[in-house]
């Protein structure tokens, strides 16, 4: 039910704008340990190194905190990564992507002690060896590497006061013995999100409002175990678990709704009330096995991975509307409905890299990989007022079955320390067919994409640097969102997904130049055919009622432009280091949708959304972090964001800002912070938005981002141990693609 307020309010578009000046799915990966020290930031090949093995900054904090400190990269608000210019960014460990979902990840991140990293890469353009999706961005951690046999490990409790409080912590512990090393970790807590909401939508005619709280109480528990043995000095074999349970049994929200209808100049409204309680919980397993071979002194090596993922969920929603008089007193139940949303996911996945060093400074590399998937989503809808029992419309059995092949190959050339480039290409073959059991609802794909990649980085002399990348990938819809299954906010206002959403391609160009290793701009821009995203439409049902429906579609093409302004420098020997960017963007979306695919009972008649839209926008970020001792035992964070309004495809998102300040104590092993997230409350979404058919759509949503957290942290044991070799799963992709949050 989380996923169904969130999307229907179309919270998770205007989130991720407002993160990332552009959509937002989330796609991380796990991470673990962390350290920094003298921040070092410098334009390497196809990527920019941050050098934190020095810096005290990182000391007692955790992985994400860690990375929010990271140029180019972002978080405004402590629940995504992103990259400048990005949808999303990928995390990685030692070159090597996690094998868990999204949401898992960041709470991993949360809960990793940051006194093992020593650099942190930022890969803006992917290139062809590297799985990924649309246009995402890569954050691969470096870990430190000490021979030091023993044991640490990490305690870590938070307490997060918002509108609700909720406490987490985790216990992480990493053995080395000899050949043999294993790490594990579990961390547990618990997440109340309070939202309020005031939703719009009409036209000349009629003026429909819902107005109303949705309160999301939750539960997590998760952990992992890794093991890697080295075999001998050219072997190593690694084996990974990972497990993540997510209970949300109250989730509810309360809506207060009002139509009113303009005849003729008398106008009449009707009140209703809705209110949603949902028990949402889901499971996730996935395993690894990886093989390692050095096949010579000079890198060259072959990677051999396999993985297994389980990921089930399940979701029950009762929704009762109520009929109020004049004086909102409830007077009869108009709809009550129980609705059941499982889904079952399998993957096996395998791949296969090689990586050949050759004379003349040229490296090889080539590979492919082979996934396949079934989804299993059997949605059950049935009426709990006459005339009760199923409704065979409203219910649908949903199975999938995708398999996705992919090979690769990349050849580097460096021309000594001034000049490298590197050209590859990928080709990607998606063989997928779903069905609606007993509907005439189905889909059949067999697309052929090959994907190139180009990049260039030219190094005039020790101060000046200029690069150019261009890459190109596939962008397939997430698992859940191809269920043909309606998500109710209210018996009026609801989510369609579509099954018969194609993936998206996306073509990606890049410009840098930086000076000094400190001051950088980025010229970037995005094409994309087949562009998807959560449409809204207007109708009118069969009982003659006003409908708004977000409907998941391919709408048409769409174009960013992106010009951004940085610097990443530390002033006052060290004490003061900053963090800034400036992004100038223009972003131009064209095309139309007019109808739901899946209805094909002809229950809603639909107006067409014209989409032709174009706007200029511009977003800052400030972070700064100052060292308030000589002992470098005290440090004061401040930072700040500002994106001015924003057209995207539903209409205009009004002004977001929000400012964080924190403390931070270390003493000896222990790490103190307290950090006062969106002081002024300002951190909200707003969007209006009009379809060229007379139609308008506006929401205005506050997640009470304000939130005052505590954070205690002790590291124990022998801080110079080694840390466990992460292996990269073979499914790595599907995980993004679950929907687990």
């Amino acid at each position: 039910m989380k996923r169904i307020i969130t999307t229907a309010a179309l919270l998770s578009l205007i989130f991720t704008n407002a993160q990332q000046v552009k959509k937002d799915s989330v796609n991380s990966k796990e991470i673990q340990g962390v350290t920094m020290t003298k921040k070092v930031f410098q334009k390497k090949a196809d990527r920019m190194v941050f050098d934190v093995a020095a810096s005290p900054i990182a000391k007692g904090t955790t992985g994400f905190d860690l990375l929010k400190e990271t140029p180019m990269v972002s978080s405004t608000d402590n629940s995504t990564l992103k990259i400048l210019g990005k949808n999303a960014s990928v995390i990685y460990i030692n070159g090597r992507k996690s094998n868990m979902d999204p949401e898992a990840v960041i709470e991993m991140l949360k809960n990793m002690p940051s006194e093992n990293i020593s650099k942190i890469e930022v890969i803006t353009m992917p290139s062809s060896e590297f799985q990924v999706e649309g246009n995402q961005g890569i954050i691969n951690i470096i870990l430190k590497k000490k021979p030091t046999d023993g044991t640490n490990g990490n305690i870590r409790f938070e307490d997060n006061q918002g509108y609700y409080n909720n406490p987490s912590g985790s216990v992480t512990l990493n053995y080395r013995k000899d050949k043999l090393g294993i790490s594990g970790s579990v961390n547990g807590g618990k997440y109340t999100q309070q939202q309020y909401y005031i939703l719009s939508n009409g036209n000349k005619d009629f003026k429909q409002t819902s107005e109303g709280t949705v309160t999301g109480p939750r539960t997590y528990l998760g952990g992992y175990v890794n093991i890697d043995y080295q075999i001998n000095d050219n072997q190593n074999i690694g084996f990974s678990y990972n497990h993540r349970n997510r209970w949300g049994n109250d989730f509810r929200s309360n809506l207060y709704n009002e139509t009113t209808k303009y005849n003729n100049g008398n106008p009449t409204v009707e009140r209703t009330r809705t209110v949603n309680l949902t028990e949402d919980n889901n499971n996730n397993d996935s395993f690894n096995l990886n093989y390692e071979l050095k096949t010579d002194d000079k890198g060259s090596k072959l990677s051999l991975s396999s993985s297994y993922l389980h990921f089930s969920k399940t979701e029950n929603n009762n929704s009762t509307t109520y009929l109020l008089d004049s004086n909102k007193n409830e007077v009869a139940v108009g709809l009550n409905f129980l609705q059941k949303t499982p889904l079952i996911i399998d993957n096996l996945g395998f791949q296969a890299d090689y990586v050949q060093k050759l004379k003349n400074n040229y490296t090889l590399s080539f590979g492919g990989s082979y996934n396949t998937t079934k989804t299993d989503s059997d949605t059950y809808y049935e009426n709990l007022i006459p005339p009760t029992g199923k409704d065979q419309n409203q219910s649908n059995h949903f199975i999938y079955k995708e398999k996705i092949t992919g090979i690769y190959v990349t050849l580097e050339k460096s021309f000594g320390e001034k000049l490298s480039t590197k050209i590859g290409t990928r080709f990607e073959n998606t063989n997928a067919d779903g069905n609606v059991v007993d509907k005439n609802i189905g889909i059949e794909r067999n697309n052929n994409n090959f994907l190139p990649y180009l990049s260039v980085n030219y190094n005039p002399n020790q101060n000046n640097n200029i690069s150019y990348s261009f890459s190109s990938r596939v962008s397939r819809p997430a698992f859940w969102a191809l269920n043909p299954a309606k998500v109710y906010l209210t018996a009026t206002n609801y989510v369609q997904n579509n099954p018969f959403t194609k993936p998206e391609i996306n073509y990606n160009n890049e410009l840098m130049y930086m000076y000094k290793n400190s001051y950088f701009v980025t010229a970037s821009y995005n094409y994309t055919s087949n562009a998807s995203e959560q449409i809204p439409l207007h109708g009118v049902n069969q009982n003659g009622d006003n409908v708004l429906a977000y409907i998941r579609s391919n709408y048409g093409d769409r174009q960013e432009f992106g010009l951004t302004f940085g610097l990443q420098k530390q002033f006052f020997k060290g004490i003061w280091s900053a963090n800034h960017t400036l992004t100038l963007g223009h972003n131009i979306y064209k095309g139309s949708v007019d109808s739901d695919p899946t209805d094909t009972q002809n229950l809603v008649t639909f107006e067409k959304n014209i989409i032709d839209k174009s706007a200029d926008y511009y977003q800052f970020q400030l972070v700064n972090n100052i060292r308030l001792s000589a002992k470098k035992d005290w440090f004061f964070g401040i930072n700040y964001f500002y994106l001015s309004p924003l057209q995207i495809e539903i209409g205009e998102l009004k002004p977001i800002h929000g400012a964080e300040i924190s403390l931070k104590k270390i003493m000896d092993n222990w790490t103190f912070n307290l950090q006062l997230r969106d002081v002024f409350g300002t951190n909200r979404n707003r969007i209006y938005g009009e379809d060229g058919s007379g139609n308008y759509n506006s929401v205005n949503q506050n997640p009470y981002n304000r939130q005052l957290v505590f954070t205690a942290t002790y590291n124990f044991g022998n801080q110079k141990l080694q840390k466990v070799r992460k292996a990269e799963g073979a499914n790595d992709d599907i995980k993004n693609r679950t929907g687990g949050n």
